[in-house]
């Protein structure tokens, strides 16, 4: 999870954009820190998706086979 200093960093650099008052070293920085930020979503939101099971009102097992698969490697790293 990024930090709540780091999101608040991103938050007032867009703030700055916004006023047209952003400098190019700070456009670099909040590059930087939105991919950073995008890499931790992106790694939270695969680990939920990879853990989730699918059933149907039934109780029958319907998640996705793709999701499946990939259980079954994870299986084997760790």
């Amino acid at each position: 999870m990024l930090s709540k200093e780091k999101i608040a960093r991103i938050n007032e650099l867009s703030k700055l954009a916004k006023e047209g008052m952003l400098s190019e070293e700070q456009a670099k920085e909040r590059t930087a820190l939105r991919k950073e930020y995008l890499d931790v979503f992106r790694s939270t939101m695969r680990d939920t998706i990879e853990h989730v099971k699918v059933v149907d009102e039934e109780g029958n097992d319907v998640t996705p086979d793709k999701i499946k698969q990939i259980k079954d490697q994870n299986k084997f790293i760790n």
